[in-house]
């Protein structure tokens, strides 16, 4: 399936939109509370408990930065439409914005939401994640997004899903080269390129590493990928002591 990119961005705008309205007028917990020495001002704080005040973009990375947060449902309650809008023009910094972003979703709770709000957030993801693999300009990689979303919903399978029935676009196929260049080291030892998922680590590296060999070696030929590159996904295939006998 190639969808049609205007019809991908106009589901993204109306995810954007969706998010906006379902979480209008929210605020953070009355009683949430944090150090005004290594945060921010009573000023700030008091901006995340009045619905809809405009946040600055400092203001916005210093709140979903911080881990230490007593209601972190209310909170990302009351950022999700800036930092949707954000995430979807890849303002989001790499690791050390999205990381902290997808615990804040996690300790959220999001999923145990009313059901008009979970439904914004999934359309969201999946929208975005479909911009993400199709859109040329989507400015976020799809490595970075896959881990966003895995942590945030707990599951991989659907987004991998998604980018198999994608995979006849063509740029869904360059963003698998990408994607597979970045993980290549890591899967080949085993290891899951994202480093949250301590519990089921060994099952979604093995899933990941199924579907990348699977998936992979014919976008990697068609790009003329390194040979380094397309013997690290071979080796895939093997077990891990053969693997270490055939890279020598």
């Amino acid at each position: 399936m190639t969808p049609d990119l205007t019809d991908v961005n106009r589901r993204l705008d109306a995810a954007l939109a969706g998010v906006a309205a379902a979480f209008r007028g929210m605020t953070a917990h009355r009683r949430e509370s944090n150090c005004e020495c290594h945060w921010g001002s009573a000023e700030e704080l008091a901006l995340l408990k009045t619905p809809d005040a405009p946040l600055d973009e400092d203001l916005l990375r210093r709140t979903y930065w911080t881990t230490d947060w007593h209601y972190p449902g209310p909170l990302l309650r009351r950022i999700l439409p800036p930092v949707t809008r954000r995430l979807a023009a890849g303002e989001v910094e790499s690791v050390s914005g999205m990381d902290p972003l997808a615990r804040l979703f996690v300790k959220g709770r999001w999923q145990d939401w009313p059901a008009a709000q979970r439904d914004a957030v999934r359309e969201f993801l999946a929208a975005w994640w479909q911009h993400t693999l199709v859109d040329p300009g989507a400015r976020v990689p799809a490595n970075e997004a896959l881990a966003f979303v895995a942590e945030v919903t707990g599951q991989l399978a659907p987004w991998l899903d998604t980018w198999t029935r994608l995979l006849p676009d063509p740029t869904a196929r360059r963003r698998l080269v990408a994607a597979a260049d970045e993980w290549s080291y890591d899967l080949v030892v085993d290891r899951l390129p994202w480093s949250s998922w301590r519990d089921e680590e060994d099952t979604a590296c093995l899933a990941l590493s199924m579907w990348v060999l699977r998936h992979a070696p014919a976008a990697l030929r068609e790009h003329d990928a390194s040979a380094e590159l397309r013997d690290l996904v071979q080796l895939l295939a093997l077990p891990d002591a053969d693997r270490w006998d055939k890279r020598g």
